[in-house]
């Protein structure tokens, strides 16, 4: 063996080496001294293992093995087996494929999993299990259910009565158990006489102790009985005296009681279910369970309608109903647990009193939302007609030293023309009429031929001019105190000519930027500062719900992109927002961030446009949208399909056809169809009889959810829900 005088500089790999060995002994050694722990480390392993030494574990061994678990396990138990270690099974895991092992007073689990990617190997788990109540196997015992931590031990022992009687009585004193007398057991019961039909049984307490790991130890009833084949039955659980009389009620499963303590529970449904369930194995005696549920029940409203059939296992049976519900509440015993079973069902009269009330509550909600849509259209026609009543008929002249193709109105404001493109926008305090009538005779005066429309209304009217090969579409249309004027055609198109923005004498200067410092709106949903000359906020959500699957804000603010950018980073850390540095864009005239919200997946987009900064901010709420259930499957985009027209539509994209009925999507029927789809774009068909086929596009993004709604009239709506 080399050695390594005092004093010699070792190189770094031999200093990693010695700390790794020191800290492997101390694994071994802590485990070495609790004498309650196993060390895992000195267990022994089948032939060809690969163990994984990356991270030391005093408590859990790992390692490979170059064959499927339904071979590994069972070699695994016979090599343990052939160690000493008994194998068992705990109550109620019959169906687990966990390995569980005692030996002594040491408990060892052992689980398997595929190796990663190779369903021919395995991947075998030595976990360390104490044992806080030890009680002795008989050898070569057969059927063993034991828990360690009451303890409960239920088996067969291969020997006759009394030879397992004194088995019991010198294997028990050896752990430290003591056999209860009238006298030592007077503080939980006044007799232990007690007699078992061929068989016997004695109680036993345990003190407390540090070096055999008890504590607090509750006695135990042992009960040997007698086989038809001279073998014997073994029973150990914790003394019914010693549990509880008087259960108390812990958290409701499926808005039915639950009693405490319980080993295991389950519920289905709610309190608004029309059918429900609950079960549980209470760590109590059938009696205490009883009269649990007799005082719960009758608490609730509950009363009992005599017994019920019984099933297999059942004890006890009983009718139980209230002024809406039928039950039946089951009651059996296994292994030391009282098993539970509540099974409730909403009656007939209750059911069509529900279906009565949910029709009265759609119809007064669709009654409302109809009633809400005649008054915000009557109250916008009545504004509608205050507000064109301010607008001028006057007969307008041209606006002089104009530099587009067309004559501008005296009255327009805001004007942007586009000579590249051909596209001219401006608004004006004129009427529709006086526009109409200005274009129609200075467009007709410089040649200009106008084609039939049949859009000529006071508050809109659609132009169209043709001229030598070339055309101009002008829409005019009141927007509020005002009227905006858009054209487009090649007879605005300039070469190579650059935006302009002409300006009359009553055009409004542009905004100033704003010097003094951004500061949040404290009554935005959304954060967005105070100075901004514009804003918006969305939401989707269905109609009676109070959380938003995505809300966006759209803002424009009088400010560099630079000092907007820094606003929201500083404000929406504040708030507990983590930007994502991946895939984050920022350049002088645009950004993009994506961030984690407390609800959920967020964007900012930033942009500039008429020398503001341009905000676009969305915040996503994914566990909003997995309750109701238009949460996308990962990679995809989910698209929701509606009808609120009066007649039967069927939608064709992506090479599938989907029929949505009427009404479908609305008040009455809130789900329609709904399918999911690979991100990208497509172009839909929608058919309705007696009506041409419209076709149109969508494009979605993975993690997208679309709502496509088809109105009375037969117009697609798309409408972005998550």
């Amino acid at each position: 063996m080399s050695m390594i005088p005092r004093g010699t500089q070792v190189p770094a790999r031999w200093q990693l080496l010695a700390c790794g060995l020191v800290l492997m002994a101390s694994c071994s050694i802590a485990a070495a001294a609790d004498g309650g722990i196993v060390d895992v480390h000195a267990l022994p392993q089948l032939e060809g293992a690969v163990e994984d030494t990356s991270r030391p574990d005093p408590y859990r061994v790992e390692y490979r093995m170059p064959t499927p678990e339904a071979v590994t396990s069972p070699a695994v138990k016979k090599l343990l087996s052939a160690d000493g270690w008994v194998p068992y099974v705990r109550p109620l895991e019959e169906k687990s494929t966990t390995l569980n092992f005692k030996k002594g007073r040491q408990g060892l689990s052992v689980h398997f999993t595929q190796a990663l990617g190779r369903p021919d190997q395995s991947v075998v788990y030595y976990t360390t299990d104490r044992i806080y109540g030890n009680v002795p196997f008989p050898d070569g015992a057969s059927d063993i259910m034991f828990d360690g931590t009451r303890p409960y031990l239920g088996c067969i022992a291969p020997s006759a009565l009394d030879v397992t009687s004194d088995f019991y009585a010198s294997q028990m004193a050896a752990i430290g158990w003591q056999k209860l007398t009238p006298e030592t057991a007077a503080r939980w019961t006044t007799s232990l006489d007690e007699t078992v039909p061929n068989g016997l049984r004695a109680f036993y307490a345990h003190p407390d102790s540090k070096d055999t790991g008890f504590y607090q130890q509750k006695p135990v009833m042992l009960t040997l009985t007698r086989r038809d084949d001279g073998r014997t039955n073994v029973d150990i659980r914790v003394a019914p005296f010693a549990l509880p009389s008087e259960l108390k009620a812990d958290d409701d499963l499926a808005g039915l009681p639950r009693p405490n303590p319980t080993k295991t529970a389950r519920g289905l449904g709610s309190a608004s279910s029309n059918k429900r369930e609950m079960s549980a194995a209470a760590m109590a005696e059938l009696p205490a369970v009883l009269a649990f549920y007799h005082r719960e029940l009758a608490a609730r409203g509950w009363q009992e309608d005599g017994s019920a059939p019984l099933a297999p296992g059942d004890e006890v049976a009983i009718k139980v109903s209230n002024a809406e519900e039928t039950g039946v509440l089951r009651l059996g015993r296994k292994y030391d647990f009282t098993m539970i079973s509540l099974n409730v069902q909403v009656k007939e009269s209750a059911l069509a009193a529900r279906a009565k009330a949910k029709k009265e509550a759609d119809e007064k909600f669709l009654g409302d939302a109809l009633g809400a849509a005649k008054q915000l259209i009557a109250a916008d026609e009545a504004r509608r007609k205050v507000q064109a009543a301010a607008l001028s008929d006057a007969p307008l002249n041209a606006l002089a030293d104009s530099k587009t193709p067309v004559p501008l109105p005296e009255t327009a404001e805001g004007v942007t023309f586009e000579g590249g493109d051909g596209r001219l926008e401006f608004s004006s305090t004129s009427s529709v009429k006086a526009l109409g009538s200005f274009y129609r005779a200075s467009l007709k005066n410089a040649g200009w031929k106008e084609q039939p429309s049949v859009i000529n209304q006071p508050n809109m009217a659609v132009m169209e001019f043709s001229k030598a090969g070339k055309s101009i579409s002008m829409t005019v249309v009141q927007m509020g105190p005002k009227v905006n004027v858009s054209a487009t055609g090649s007879g605005l198109m300039v070469a190579a000519a650059k935006p302009v923005e002409a300006k009359s004498a009553e055009a409004k200067p542009i905004q100033a930027k704003s010097t003094e410092p951004l500061k949040p709106d404290p009554d935005s949903a959304l954060l967005v500062p105070t100075q901004r000359s514009s804003s918006g906020i969305s939401s989707t959500k269905f109609p009676g719900s109070d959380q938003s699957f995505r809300k966006e804000l759209e803002a424009s603010i009088p400010a560099e992109l630079s000092d907007v950018l820094a606003f929201y980073r500083a404000e929406l850390t504040k708030r507990g927002w983590q930007e994502k540095t991946d895939g984050a864009t920022v350049t002088a005239e645009r950004a993009e961030l994506a961030f984690t919200s407390p609800e959920g997946p967020a964007m900012l987009k930033l942009g500039r446009a008429r020398e503001e900064t341009t905000v676009s901010l969305v915040q996503r709420n994914p566990q909003a949208a997995a309750k109701a259930d238009i949460m996308p499957k990962a990679g995809q985009a989910r698209l929701m399909l509606g009808n609120i027209g009066p007649k039967e539509a069927s939608l064709t994209i992506n090479k599938q056809t989907i029929k949505i009925a009427a009404g479908a999507g609305g008040p009455q029927s809130p789900k329609g169809p709904m399918l999911d789809l690979p991100p990208g774009k497509y172009q839909y068909a929608l058919r309705l009889p007696g009506q041409p086929t419209r076709n149109e596009t969508l494009t979605v993004a993975a993690g997208d959810a679309w709502g496509l709604l088809v109105g009375p009239s037969g117009d697609v709506l798309p409408l972005q829900m998550y």
